[in-house]
């Protein structure tokens, strides 16, 4: 295209906008419901906020990671195809770093907001609450940062204390 093309192009536009010329709305969409705006808002603030009501323990865990994790964490999170979840510890000063759900993860939350989201990959949003406590358990025992039979729920998750909690400045919302 020339350039004398592309101002008689412009100047056309111009003037069809000066002339108050308007195009038709296609009248797409609509204003999302409250019920639909809740099912996406699903964040969980690092204190917990926003956590959903159900629980699992790490044994619970188990059964439901070796059905649709291992394929992609390997046995017990040790990684291959993708990012291994377990060990790391003391590595972060290290070139490279091994960066773990135990090594380098604040908050066992954020762990739970992320299963819940985006797990499992090619089904993201398809565990149910108590399931994706459940893998929360298993990964965070399985680190050796709860014990296998401690049940992750909205009143204790929040309490786990992960080892690398303080490396990291953390936004809470309406702080």
């Amino acid at each position: 295209m020339h350039m004398r093309d592309l101002i008689s192009i412009a100047a056309v536009a111009v003037a069809l906008g000066c002339s108050g010329a308007r195009a038709e709305s296609p009248n797409l969409g609509r204003a999302a419901t409250p019920e639909e705006i809740a099912a996406w808002d699903i964040s969980i603030d690092p204190n917990g906020a926003g956590l959903p009501a159900g629980g699992g323990s790490a044994r619970q865990g188990e059964a439901i990671f070796a059905a649709k994790c291992v394929a992609c964490h390997g046995e017990k999170g040790a990684g291959r195809p993708n990012d291994q979840l377990v060990g790391g510890h003391g590595t972060l000063t290290n070139t490279p770093p091994v960066k773990t759900v135990g090594s380098y993860w604040p908050y066992a939350t954020t762990l739970f907001d992320y299963i819940r989201r985006a797990m499992p990959f090619y089904e993201s949003k398809t565990l149910a609450d108590d399931e994706v406590y459940a893998v929360t358990a298993y990964v965070l025992a399985l680190n050796k940062i709860i014990g296998e039979d401690e049940v992750m729920n909205a009143q204790t998750l929040p309490k786990v204390r992960m080892p690398n909690r303080e490396g990291f400045v953390v936004f809470v919302r309406g702080k």
